[in-house]
């Protein structure tokens, strides 16, 4: 099965498909990679680079082909999962160093900060609310909305990112680590992307659901948040 949407359809995918179908990392195909090599100025130079070393971290200039924004690793989870369960799927999805990486589409990284900022999830929105915020804590209040978003990077134009290598067993299991791994492969040469308006819906959802689960620890203990995995060991 392909990990990113087909190109040629508007179509989400249907919620609450089987978990294993939708999320892979065996690796970037060789359509992929072209994608991936497309971003540069020198397409097949890279690719050259990357067929010697294909278990080596690979640095993408962003901007053209793609931008990226990255996450902490739990809230990008969160982010996937609502992405997944309730939207329309996403791009390529690495997870690289503890941040979450998303693929979007060019132009995220300008738009989504300003959206964030308009329906005061920002940071900027965090500054202004933050002498009310510490007032509504000491009279033991509700905490702003602005602050259950954690700052998201966004890589766009004249930026580069370091991501997995495009074959994560090429150098045997020693060199795979578990912090640097695809987590929804590129496969296609146009995959689909996801624009600033679905990924601020997403960070909206999991900023609400980390709140949900923190009034749930309260009474409960905490879950294992390594309990949901994301890697298969093959397409299907």
């Amino acid at each position: 099965m392909s990990s990113t949407r087909n190109p040629a359809s508007s179509t989400p995918h249907s919620p609450g498909a089987p978990f294993p179908e939708r999320l892979d990392v065996s690796g970037v195909t060789s359509e992929g990679a072209a994608w991936l090599a497309s971003a540069g100025p020198y397409p097949r130079s890279a690719l050259a680079l990357w067929s010697e070393r294909p278990s080596a971290p690979v640095v993408l200039p962003c901007g053209s082909a793609f931008d990226v924004v990255s996450a902490p690793a739990l809230f990008g989870r969160r982010m996937l999962d609502r992405l997944w369960d309730d939207g329309p799927g996403s791009g390529p999805v690495a997870a690289y160093r503890g941040r979450m990486l998303l693929f979007a589409a060019p132009g995220t990284a300008q738009r989504l900060p300003s959206l964030m900022e308009w329906e005061e999830w920002g940071s900027g929105a965090s500054a202004g609310h933050e002498a009310g915020e510490r007032e509504a804590e000491g009279r033991g209040g509700h905490v702003g909305r602005c602050r259950e978003v954690p700052p998201l990077l966004c890589h766009g134009t004249g930026d580069a990112v370091t991501v997995p290598a495009l074959n994560a067993d090429g150098g045997g299991p020693d060199t795979v680590r578990p912090d640097s791994r695809w987590l929804v492969a590129p496969d296609t040469r146009q995959p689909w992307l996801p624009g600033p308006e679905i990924l601020l819906w997403a960070a909206v959802r999991a900023a609400r659901a980390a709140a949900s689960a923190a009034v749930r620890i309260s009474i409960f203990p905490p879950a294992d948040q390594d309990a949901k995995v994301y890697d298969v060991s093959r397409r299907r």
